[in-house]
């Protein structure tokens, strides 16, 4: 009876994981069989280098680079924004910070992750962006900046959580050969511990880019639908996920070339993502056992 039990428990965690796998390789086999109608229709060299995204007007132009350069720039501000906020919150938490107050303030800190990203989107365009046109004249009602601000408080807790677990995961003796070598807490902290921890802290930060990078509410609602290849964070931009949003409303004929471009844009988005999980990976193996 033991032995049958445990045969059923391990015939459902296997049906499990395949059931998992065979979800992926779907998705993966609807993005690309649509993908590779639209290429059939538009060259690939012209997808990539083209600075032009106007599928939806008469002059159609198919460049995903305006696209991208959205997805970038947007991502880009929040990570600037959130790598050394949320790496000072873990530091604290993890050298300076009494355990009483770690246990209160880290899981209020990961409860910013549960927040609907809709309202983070909200946020950005009533509040964020009215406060920033106070003090910055000729910044647009719909811009990036306010939507990469609001994105780096939604990523806060991928870096702060994951990269405190990392600091707290280092062997103690390192703390201790340091202070016997006579450096100070500080020294410990930035020539010890974060060099100890580096690989989990690279994986929060890859791990908090590809969130970024993934995230269609706030930049749908704060960043604007234009597409425009542009560095400029105060104007309207459009990101690859915003504008999957934009086209799947109904208003694209089904099956039309048009409606074609958003698996041409998921795909893209999806090799990023998929490389940025790879390099997450692969640093976490180079660099586990290099304090071990």
């Amino acid at each position: 009876m033991k032995k049958l039990k445990e045969n059923i428990i391990e015939k459902l965690l296997f049906s499990s994981a395949i059931f998992t796998i065979l979800t992926t390789l779907s998705i993966i086999g609807i993005l690309l069989y649509e993908a590779i109608q639209f290429f059939e229709e538009v060259p690939l060299f012209d997808f990539l280098t083209d600075t032009q995204w106007t599928p939806l007007f008469d002059d159609k132009h198919f460049g995903i680079l305006p696209l991208l350069s959205g997805t970038l720039l947007t991502s880009f501000i929040a990570i600037a924004i959130a790598l050394p906020i949320g790496l000072s919150i873990a530091v604290y938490l993890n050298e300076y910070a009494n355990k009483k107050f770690r246990k209160i303030i880290k899981p209020i800190l990961e409860l910013l992750a549960a927040v609907p990203s809709v309202v983070y989107g909200f946020f950005a365009l009533i509040i964020v962006t009215p406060a920033l046109q106070s003090f910055i004249p000729g910044m647009s009602g719909f811009n990036s900046l306010s939507a990469g601000i609001v994105m780096a408080i939604m990523i806060l807790p991928f870096i702060s959580s994951l990269s405190e677990d990392a600091l707290f995961a280092v062997p103690k003796n390192l703390r201790e050969a340091s202070y016997g070598m006579g450096a100070t807490r500080f020294q410990t902290v930035f020539r010890v511990t974060i060099p100890a921890a580096n690989s989990g802290i690279i994986v929060s930060v890859i791990l908090a880019i590809s969130r970024a990078i993934g995230e269609t509410m706030i930049v749908a609602i704060a960043a604007g639908q234009q597409p425009r290849l542009t560095a400029n964070p105060l104007v309207p931009v459009e990101t690859i996920s915003a504008y999957i949003v934009q086209v799947s409303l109904g208003d694209v004929p089904h099956n039309s070339l048009e409606y074609r471009t958003i698996f041409a844009a998921g795909i893209t988005l999806f090799a990023f993502t998929f490389l940025l999980n790879n390099v997450s990976f692969w640093l976490r193996k180079k660099y586990q056992r290099k304090y071990a």
